[in-house]
């Protein structure tokens, strides 16, 4: 009889168990339907919350910046599963601009996205070339939304990928001065650049969750990340320092691909 009461036991807790993991393993291919993401931008200078409008931002070149504005287009949104499998936002709703002075623009929400374990997600900084080529019809209410924004020039200037702007100082420019940095077509260069970013942890989206990746945009690199451009190099006396067009402007570009980082992951 003891031998049979420890079999049934026995039997007992190994059903318990399996049925424990059945309900907490919930493999990823058993997750249907829909949800949505959010994807927040929080801009940084080096590394501290970025305040506009105060002078304590100094750069390795020993120039002090008083941030006016910042804003940047966020486009082509890919996520990535942890299969390797990869979702791909939809074109005419995944045109997003990010602007430091208006909160309601820092949370990009994602909608309708298939459910997964996502690790990593892609974007561009500005409107691609394709896009932009695809003429202004096509770009519906986007580019007036643009042009309201400052954001683009006139439809054959095309769009501002980016806009940084301010006043500064440096050791041999005392009086505060303006700066201007637009990132766009110029020339043979359309300065558009794609960022690919790993989440330190899953973002589990389902119908019932909706993760908030929070990204850190670091502004400082913009000029002073691995190509160091120095503000003073491009004074124009009354008219500051406007960095728009020559060469200076693709190694402006060339930063931003190290300008962004993911922070956390909140899958609640």
């Amino acid at each position: 009889m003891k031998t049979i009461v420890k079999k049934c036991l026995a039997i007992a807790v190994v059903a318990v168990a399996l049925t424990a993991c059945s309900k907490d393993d919930n493999p990823i291919n058993t997750v249907v339907g829909n949800g949505n993401l959010g994807v927040e931008f929080d801009n940084v200078f080096a590394g501290a919350d970025l305040t506009l409008n105060t002078p304590t931002n100094t750069t390795s070149q020993a120039e002090n910046l008083q941030i006016y504005d910042v804003k940047y287009i966020i486009s082509n949104i890919v996520l990535t599963k942890d299969d390797g499998s990869t979702y791909t936002y939809p074109k005419a709703q995944g045109y997003f601009i990010v602007s430091e002075a208006n909160e309601a623009t820092h949370m990009l929400e994602l909608t309708n996205i298939p459910a997964g374990n996502y690790t990593k997600i892609s974007f561009g900084v500005g409107v691609d070339e394709a896009r932009y080529n695809a003429g202004e019809t096509v770009q519906g209410d986007f580019f007036a939304y643009a042009q309201e924004e400052d954001m683009a020039w006139t439809w054959s200037a095309g769009y501002k990928h980016l806009l940084f702007e301010g006043q500064f100082t440096s050791p041999s420019v005392t009086s505060p001065t303006p700066f201007m940095v637009h990132t766009g077509k110029s020339g043979d260069y359309y300065n558009y650049t794609s960022v690919t970013l790993p989440f330190p942890d899953v973002a589990l989206v389902r119908p019932t969750i909706t993760p908030d990746v929070h990204i850190f945009a670091d502004v400082a690199k913009i000029i002073d990340g691995t190509n160091k451009i120095k503000l003073t190099d491009h004074n124009m006396g009354g008219m500051g320092a406007m960095i728009m067009s020559g060469d200076a402007l693709p190694l402006v570009t060339a930063n931003l691909s190290a300008m962004f980082s993911v922070d956390h992951v909140h899958n609640d």
